[in-house]
């Protein structure tokens, strides 16, 4: 019986989480390079999609990703970075006319994961001065541009499905998300992250300034601190109200780590204090509040404590307040004790490999050099 294929790239499962922990602890000295390239040539000689299904997460960008943060790979990267180049160019210009047709997006056309959001991370990277970045960025500009939805207005990042990409039930006309992971934060956070670093494109501050109004205009205040809701439906669009009664899980996916995070990017970006100071008091409130932080089950970057603390490690340096930085410590107790009651498993995203790279951001108190938390849009 021959081997199975293995499979494509992926930041979800498999082996380019681990070549990633084992590239940061060699740029730590931690490891011997050739243990990392042999990890990396596992992660990246199998078949790489380069289709409209690739996307940071999946496929080539990955790939691309994992050689970037080894830095040690320019022949492979040549070869791939035109691939990169080629697919955003034709998925952004798919974008751009379902755009004018008037019809609402899917998360796989703008998110982080498989999304426009994410191939435009991967290309502030490789190419920040490049036409591909450009007519991502472009594209993401026209993508706050309202649409219409059963005779209401809804933002251009409405989805015509449910937060699981399913059209049923409530979410029958679809919603607008306001997380990082396939929400409008991830937008909002590469806008920022490309401006601030002088990849601009015309009405790209104007789009930074609407999607804060728009976060301004749901946010929510409680006891416990400021909060947003994940989704709203059509029937909260028109009411005003969220059904959402209080903050959810604080995760990076969702919930209020993302979204602060996002919204300090840009009221950095915009050089506006009184709004980041405002969305780092949400993040410092949450992160002091014991019954939000009791709410979260695993240790995975995603939406458990390795997230949490990468992402609020991330807001505590550049914030204008020692209040975040405050409560990192009992954030990495937490995490630490999380992740030795877990088994080992593999994975970045929601496995072991992404526990322990953050727990080295924990460890040594220095930013990753390997850069790997540049695909959460954090930084």
């Amino acid at each position: 019986m021959t081997d199975p294929s293995p499979a494509p790239p992926s930041l979800v499962s498999g082996a380019a989480g681990t070549a990633l922990l084992y590239v940061e602890r060699a740029h730590r000295g931690l490891d011997d390079w050739r243990t990392v390239h042999d990890r990396v040539r596992r992660a990246t000689t199998a078949d790489i999609v380069a289709d409209d299904a690739a996307g940071l997460f999946h496929g080539l960008p990955v790939a691309t990703f994992v050689l970037h943060a080894a830095g040690r790979y320019p022949p492979a990267l040549n070869t791939l970075d035109p691939h990169l180049v080629r697919l955003a160019h034709r998925r952004a210009a798919a974008a751009m006319a379902r755009i004018e047709r008037g019809e609402p997006p899917t998360f796989r056309e703008y998110d982080i994961f498989t999304g426009l959001t994410g191939i435009g991370a991967l290309l502030l990277l490789r190419n920040p001065g490049g036409s591909a970045l450009e007519a991502v960025l472009r594209y993401l500009v026209a993508l706050t541009r309202p649409l219409r939805v059963a005779g209401l207005a809804v933002p251009g990042w409405w989805v015509g499905h449910d937060p699981r990409s399913r059209t049923a039930g409530r979410y029958a006309e679809g919603h607008a998300n306001l997380g990082a992971a396939h929400g409008v934060c991830g937008p909002l956070a590469l806008l920022s992250l490309a401006w601030s670093a002088g990849a601009r494109v015309p009405g790209q501050r104007e789009a930074i300034g609407a999607i804060l109004d728009w976060l301004d205009s749901w946010r929510q205040e409680a006891e416990e601190g400021p909060w947003w809701p994940e989704h709203l439906t059509l029937d909260q669009l028109r009411s005003g109200r969220p059904a959402q009664r209080g903050p959810a899980r604080p995760s990076w996916c969702y919930g209020t780590p993302g979204i602060a995070r996002a919204g300090q990017l840009a009221a950095r970006a915009l050089r506006e204090p009184d709004r980041q100071r405002g969305y780092e008091n949400a993040l410092a409130r949450c992160l002091a509040d014991d019954h939000q932080l009791d709410r979260i089950a695993d240790t995975g970057l995603c939406h458990g404590w390795a997230g949490l603390y990468q992402t609020a490690w991330r807001a505590a340096a550049d914030a204008t307040t020692p209040a975040i930085d405050a409560s990192l410590p009992r954030i990495a107790d937490r995490l630490r004790d999380q992740s030795r009651r877990r088994g080992p498993d593999q994975g970045f995203l929601t496995g072991g490999a992404g526990t322990a790279l953050a727990l080295l951001t924990a460890t040594t108190h220095r930013a990753p050099l390997s850069g790997w938390d540049a695909c959460l849009l954090i930084t």
